[in-house]
């Protein structure tokens, strides 16, 4: 089949179906998976190779995407006035849900301890795709608004984004080697400080560039995508020499400009979300495209769902102790549990990378990442719009 007829069925088909979900109160992006797979291999197999072959390297535009509307959208105001509680929500559930699938994935699915730290690093990720969308309702709406309840989640869930992503590629790098020594150890925090390091100069540059160059806002826009692919290509450059997460660089850098040009920054956030609109629609169909539907329904899909409820439990319990000893009411840490529960975005972008590189535990890890997706992001979409008249206060 003929590329641009595939990408015609996957945008044409992913509107109407998209539209029709919202109506019936559902995330458009489950219909989005359920078109992915319906017109992938394992059932009508319509999508063109051509298309398939570059699936990766979509995926990874996406990612950069969500990081940079994540960095320009975060406010350090927020986190300052919320405190402790935000700062342990944007590490504190994913670490817990991440521990849970490392001890039981072993026990369930029969893989081993460094291939449930992968797969839990694939799940523990909250999506903002569902969740952010929302939390900004509810502050126009004034629910919640007296504790700044949407604002933690919001705070909370574009912080742990970054984390998860920062843990999978190291998890990754311990699958594909069988290795657990201090040099692989090692890597993580250097990854990180790196990453941080260069995000922080390419969000300086970026800010120089806004403030004497005299630019227009989109080439804004594409002068910051530039920058980001220059240092994805930089990481893979590095790799055999040097660890550097390229993808918190993208996001620091966002937050800079964000900080240093807020009025540059909010525009270029509104052009974010245009490209997300478009690629969200493919990210979601290419993940349902590579689901091989027949391991879905084995028996180890019906274990992986298990699983994923397994893994609920613990990040329930990781909310929890983030928001203990606070001020919110029983009913706000409820809220705030049920709103820790969706996820997408995040298991969307990354969860097929374990497959394309080959990793034996690659269909697995996809499958428990659509699977998490399919049963966390319409329930949590759910019990979000129907349960804030009965667990928030609303104000104003």
């Amino acid at each position: 089949m003929n590329i641009f007829l595939s990408l015609f069925i996957i945008f044409g088909g992913g509107i109407l179906g998209g539209f029709f979900f919202e109506k019936i109160r559902l995330p458009k992006l489950v219909w989005y998976i359920i078109l992915g797979v319906l017109i992938g291999p394992s059932v009508l197999n319509i999508v063109d190779d051509t298309l398939l072959s570059i699936s990766s390297h979509l995926r990874q535009i996406a990612l950069v995407i969500i990081l940079t509307r994540s960095g320009l959208s975060l406010d350090i105001k927020s986190l300052k006035k919320i405190g402790r509680p935000a700062i342990l929500m944007c590490f504190l559930p994913a670490c817990f849900e991440i521990a849970g699938i490392t001890i039981f994935g072993p026990m369930f699915l029969g893989i081993s301890y460094f291939e449930a730290l992968l797969l839990g690093s694939v799940l523990a990720a909250v999506s903002p795709a569902v969740v952010v969308p929302r939390m900004i309702r509810l502050m126009e709406e004034g629910y919640g608004k007296e504790r700044c309840v949407p604002e933690l989640v919001m705070a909370g869930a574009s912080c742990d984004d970054i984390f998860v992503i920062v843990l999978f590629y190291s998890f990754k790098n311990l699958v594909a080697t069988s290795t657990f020594d201090a040099w692989s150890i090692g890597q993580i925090p250097i990854s990180i400080v790196s990453g941080v390091a260069l995000g922080i100069g390419m969000g300086f540059l970026m800010v120089f560039f806004i403030r004497y160059l005299k630019l227009n806002k989109i080439v804004h826009v594409v002068l910051m995508l530039g920058l980001s692919f220059g240092m994805l290509a930089l990481e893979n450059t590095l790799k055999p020499f040097f660890s550097v997460s390229s993808l918190l660089a993208i996001i620091v850098m966002a937050f800079v400009v964000g900080v240093f040009k807020k009025e540059e920054a909010k525009e270029m956030q509104k052009s974010y979300n245009g490209l997300w609109q478009g690629f969200e629609i493919l990210l979601f169909a290419l993940v349902g495209v590579a689901v091989d539907v027949r391991y879905a329904f084995s028996k180890e899909g019906a274990i992986i769902v298990g699983l994923v409820f397994v893994a609920l439990v613990f990040r329930s319990l990781g909310v929890l102790c983030s928001i203990i000893a606070t001020k919110f009411t029983w009913k706000e840490k409820l809220y705030i549990v049920i709103s820790y529960l969706p996820k997408a975005t995040v298991q969307a972008s990354i969860g097929a990378i374990a497959l394309s590189e080959g990793l034996a535990c690659g269909t697995l890890v996809l499958t428990a990442a659509v699977v998490a997706i399919l049963i966390t992001a319409p329930l949590g979409a759910i019990l979000m719009d129907n349960l804030k008249n009965k667990l928030l206060m609303k104000e104003g």
